[in-house]
Parts: structure tokens; sequence; C-alpha cells
């Protein structure tokens, strides 16, 4: 799992870092709003820690994170320091209130009720990496072919196949991989592109393939795990 933390105060770096590592999560640290504001926008993170009243603009980062198509659902920590009210921060979007200085017993107890909803933002986006074609369907009629990079359970990211400037609602269309392929069809939405790449995110997947979508995403999923077991128990494969 994987969490963004704004702040710039030493002390609560430290006390979010012990608490968050000893949990498993992994901290990625922003000091400015502007930098908070296009990873969100960029990315989807299971969880944010925002320093609001020591960071400039930080509530703005807030709004931001619940009007993003990726974060809406992810689980906000606020922090504030006697400027914010706890109800404007839970008012912008934060599902935890803590105030300077953070008691660690305190970050633990919101940390063992928030774990449970990061994990299933964790799975519901955690990208199994894959190599499959892939084509897409606009509704101006136009059609584009592609190779998928990854997927999971809310989206994938594919690399098209030539230039392709695709925006909106797309109908995805790719063979689930089996002794008897089966065919995947959903309806999604473009929710960023670069040069190379574009990430898209389910807004439908049709019921007659749901069942065998995630038959494969279970199956991804234990092949992972079984790599997993055998490089901890084989430290020397762990790079192979």
């Amino acid at each position: 799992m994987s969490c963004l933390l704004l702040t710039s105060d030493p002390a609560l770096l430290k006390v979010i870092r012990t608490s968050f590592s000893a949990t498993g999560v992994e901290l990625e640290l922003r000091t400015d709003a502007a930098g908070a504001i296009e990873v969100s926008a960029r990315r989807h993170l299971d969880g944010f820690v925002i320093d609001c009243d020591d960071v400039p603009k930080a509530t703005d980062v807030l709004a931001r994170i619940r009007n993003s198509r990726s974060n809406k659902l992810s689980v906000v920590f606020a922090v504030v320091n006697a400027t914010t009210p706890v109800s404007t921060a839970v008012g912008a979007g934060a599902n935890f209130v803590l105030g300077k200085p953070v008691q660690d017993k305190l970050l633990r107890s919101f940390l063992d009720i928030a774990l449970p909803r990061m994990e299933r933002e964790h799975r519901r986006y955690f990208r199994h990496k894959v190599d499959l074609p892939v084509q897409l369907s606009h509704y101006t009629g136009e059609t584009f072919a592609g190779k998928i990079l990854n997927v999971s359970e809310g989206g994938l990211a594919l690399t098209p196949f030539g230039p392709a400037a695709v925006e909106g609602v797309v109908t995805v269309q790719f063979d689930l991989p089996s002794a008897e392929p089966q065919a995947f069809q959903a309806k999604a939405d473009v929710v960023w592109s670069d040069a190379s790449a574009m990430g898209l995110r389910f807004l439908r997947i049709e019921p007659h393939c749901r069942s065998h979508f995630e038959a494969w995403l279970h199956s991804l999923e234990a092949q992972l795990q079984f790599r997993e077991s055998v490089q901890s128990s084989n430290p020397a494969l762990g790079g192979h």
C-alpha cells in the first residue's frame, strides 16, 4: 500500500513514518501543495496525510483529492494546528483529523480503522503486469489498437499502436487468456495519457464477462503470491 504525506514538518514526518512503516504502508513525501496536487491528479494512492495548517494551500489539496477520478475514495488524514477547524477538514474530505503534536497512540488507533479500507483500495487499483493486445472504440466510430501494460480490478494502462489522442469514454475489448479465451468488454474513461501510454478507469464491465475477468485477476494474484513465496524462501532468486 502507498500513501502520500504532504508536510515540511520534521516532527510530523517522523511520527507518521514510524507508525505507517510499522503497518507496511509506503510513504511518498511532498513538501508543497503543487507537488501533491500533481501526484494526486496523475496516480492512485491508497491514502494521504495532509498537513493543513503548516503547508501553504494544503487545504486545496484535500479538495483536489476528492474531485480526482482515481483518488476520490482514498483514505485521507488531515493534520491541523489550531487554525483549520475539524469540521472544515472533514467537510473538505478528510476521513480522520489529528491535531499537532500528533499523538502516536491516537494515530495508531486511527490506522487500525483505516487500514482495511486502504487495503480494499490497494486491491482495487493494484496493477498486474500483462502483455495483451487490446482494442478501443470511441463514440465517434474511431477504433484504436494497442497493448495492455497492466491491469487491475478498476482499470488498465496501455500503449497505443501509433499516435492515438483518445479522450473521454471508450469501449475496451480484449481476450482473457485461458484454454478457451473469453472476450472482455467494458466502458472506460481515459483518466490520463502521455506520449507513450494512457490509463483507463472502468465505468461498466459487461455482466457476461465479469466473472471470467474476476477469475483471471484471481489467477494473476495467485501467480504473484507464488512468485513472492518462492523468492522469500530462496533470496538468491529475488533478482531473477
